[in-house]
């Protein structure tokens, strides 16, 4: 690494960039049980386990309000069919708040399918890395003192654009994460509700918001992969011909803006997967 602190500050933003990339890529495709050596997972299921029976007890009221609501008189009440249709309704109910782990466990696998397979098809984890290039490294390196003044303020502004940009990404893949922690910790009680028939739409709700979830990790793969290959196709150029203030201000505003690009659509992940999937 190089003594100047300009080349310093700035290669230091980007390291921290590909290593925020790096810990993405290692987050999307560690499973919940794996993560953190499964302490937390294993906290997880302690407080399934514990609301399994919140989510009985519920069960039975959502299975007599059901019968209620549906039933027009005592008569109807009597007749083998209606009695059926609400049995299946309450055995589905209950297979669902007592295996309510392994549910969760299937629809996390399902969408890790999706994203190994994005994976596979790409080729591999993200390859391209952001480097300094070494022009704008020698040009930095030639200017004076006073001419170094400005190149301070645009590497201190860049750089710290650029640390916001990576935290940002990171906080939005750890959210993630725990959002998928909290609703397999909390399932028991939204799936209890498929035991009434006018209760039923909170659970479906639940697990369409959950597979959502899952989903989010493939189009923040996705955007990671092409955000690399964009990245390899078109790397900020460094024009020579430019003064060395310039030169870097217009390197750090390409690489920013891709940057940008990354962060957007990493943030609105959940937005996309609702439009596209209605999830």
């Amino acid at each position: 690494m190089s003594d100047n602190w300009i080349i310093r500050t700035l290669e230091n933003a980007l390291d921290g960039w590909n290593g925020r990339l790096a810990e993405i890529w290692t987050l999307l495709t560690t499973s919940p049980e794996g993560f953190k050596g499964g302490d937390i997972w294993a906290l997880i299921v302690q407080i399934n386990t514990a609301l399994q029976g919140v989510g009985y007890g519920l069960l039975v009221l959502f299975f007599a309000m059901g019968i209620f609501q549906s039933a027009a008189s005592f008569r109807e009440m009597q007749r083998p069919e209606f009695a059926l249709r609400h049995f299946v309704r309450f055995l589905c109910a209950k297979v669902a708040v007592g295996h309510g782990m392994e549910l969760m466990l299937a629809v996390f696998n399902i969408c890790g399918g999706i994203i190994g397979t994005v994976v596979g098809g790409m080729g591999g984890a993200v390859s391209e890395v952001s480097a300094l290039p070494g022009e704008i490294v020698t040009a930095i390196e030639d200017v004076t003192i006073l001419q170094s003044i400005p190149l301070w303020l645009v590497s201190v502004l860049g750089s710290l654009i650029i640390t916001v940009l990576s935290f940002i990404l990171i906080l939005t893949v750890y959210g993630r994460f725990f959002r998928l922690y909290l609703y397999t910790a909390l399932a028991p009680i939204p799936l209890a509700a498929f035991a009434g028939e006018g209760t039923s739409a909170a659970g479906k709700a639940f697990l369409k918001s959950y597979t959502g979830v899952c989903m989010e990790g493939a189009v923040i793969v996705l955007s990671c992969l092409i955000y690399s290959a964009f990245l390899s196709s078109s790397t900020p150029a460094a024009d020579t011909t430019l003064p060395a203030v310039t030169m870097v201000w217009q390197y750090v505003g390409q690489l920013v803006f891709n940057m940008l690009i990354l962060t957007g659509l990493v943030k609105g992940a959940d937005r996309i997967v609702k439009e596209m999937l209605g999830l």
